[in-house]
């Protein structure tokens, strides 16, 4: 009697791990067809991106660059019409004989304003400052 419960275990026993391995051979099988799908998907959405980008740029292209090429023309429109207007001469010669020599001159313009002096920013009219030092140590 003992004999049929043995048989009956070494049975259940056979079919579970019949089971097992047939449920680990399914799972390499699946996992495998999973990463084939990957690499192929993979594949297909680089292609499909690098379409998509090359497509994408060239239609932007195509919208923005007369916009861009008008800006650039309206700009220098604008360039050619304020040119009267933004160019300015500075004279030759300086006005100011009694500045001439002295360490205070300076004899610049910041935006058409003269700074003559570091004492007298305007010069002096006279023809002898009475701050006027020499630029040369006696």
């Amino acid at each position: 009697m003992e004999s049929w419960s043995d048989d009956f275990f070494e049975v259940l026993e056979v079919v579970a791990n019949e089971l097992e391995q047939f449920c680990t051979d399914i799972a390499k099988e699946v996992n495998g067809a999973i990463e084939a799908f990957a690499d192929v998907s993979e594949a297909v959405f680089e292609q499909m991106q690098t379409t998509f980008v090359a497509e994408f740029d060239r239609q932007l292209s195509e919208f923005v660059d007369p916009l861009v090429d008008a800006c650039l023309g309206i700009e220098g429109a604008i360039g050619e019409a304020a040119q009267p207007l933004l160019h300015t001469v500075d004279p030759l010669l300086n006005n100011h004989p009694a500045c001439v020599g002295c360490r205070h001159y300076h004899g610049q313009v910041y935006s058409g304003t003269p700074l003559i002096c570091g004492m007298h920013p305007y010069g002096w009219e006279s023809e002898q400052c009475p701050d006027w030092q020499s630029t040369w140590q006696d």
